[in-house]
């Protein structure tokens, strides 16, 4: 059993996979298509990924703690080592890498070149990340049920509320954000701080969400074999299927999707037709 499974998050997870039901939907035809063949291999439990602006693939490694470095080459290089529990990754309009630590409870920022300090402590089994258009860092805060929005002089504020268990959050063009809930499902958070559950087809959503255009997401089924776009009323189509535990989720430079397995321990591309 990988190291990840024991965390708490996932235990959680085991506890109620057997109460859930995943609703198959068609996936819509002459859009996606999965390639089977993996881009990058050899993985150690991924989790948060993200491309920089030259289009360099990160990966946050949960059980080698440490993040690799893939080029557009596909060279492989090891970018930060010795971490701990390394979860949510996103990196910053100037390049930075902010990388959250599962178990210690803090977000590290990495600059381009790998010097590494301590963004923010004090949280909460913190899981994926991204950034809003403020330039604010969303946290997916899992014991506390929030997603907390660090401002880049470190201040804090709460972004959503109510949530059960979330591991990932996107802001939308209009600023409303969509959380995929590893217990609870997808959420939409408008107009304020209070989420409201949209969609529970899946079985256990991921940490992996991306924006998928002006009121909709990309979401992983960590407990199911999907990758779905499910917009801001819960609408739900499958692009991809057949994966084996999803878990990582990023948009590459060309516009297709990048998704991390933990059943391979590896990459694979979802083109756009």
């Amino acid at each position: 059993m990988k190291p990840f499974l024991r965390a708490a998050w996932l235990v959680l997870l085991m506890a109620i996979l057997p109460g859930q039901s995943a609703l198959a939907q068609p996936r819509p035809t002459g859009t996606w298509t999965l390639d089977r063949t993996a881009t990058h291999e050899g993985l150690g439990s991924p989790v948060g990924m993200a491309y920089d602006a030259s289009g360099n693939l990160y990966v946050a490694n949960w059980s080698a703690g440490n993040v690799v470095r893939f080029a557009p080459s596909g060279e492989r290089t090891v970018f930060a080592s010795g971490l701990s529990g390394p979860s949510g990754l996103a990196i910053s309009s100037k390049g930075d890498v902010y990388v959250a630590s599962y178990n210690e409870d803090l977000v590290w920022r990495f600059t381009p070149r790998g010097d590494k300090a301590v963004f923010v402590r004090g949280l909460a089994t913190p899981a994926g990340l991204s950034f809003d258009a403020r330039g604010r860092l969303l946290i997916a805060n899992r014991r506390t049920h929030q997603i907390l929005a660090v401002r880049p002089d470190g201040a804090i504020d709460v972004a959503a509320e109510g949530l059960q268990t979330p591991v990932g959050a996107v802001e939308l063009p209009n600023g409303d954000l969509l959380v995929s809930n590893i217990a609870g499902g997808i959420s939409l958070v408008s107009g304020g701080t209070k989420a409201k559950a949209i969609n529970t087809d899946l079985r256990s959503p991921g940490p992996g969400i991306v924006a998928a255009g002006a009121d909709a997401a990309y979401v992983v089924d960590y407990g199911g074999t999907t990758v779905s776009r499910i917009d801001r009323n819960g609408v739900r189509q499958v692009i991809a299927d057949g994966l084996s535990s999803p878990v990582g989720l990023a948009r590459a430079p060309d516009g297709s999707l990048t998704v991390a397995t933990w059943g391979a321990n590896a990459t694979f591309r979802i083109r756009r037709p």
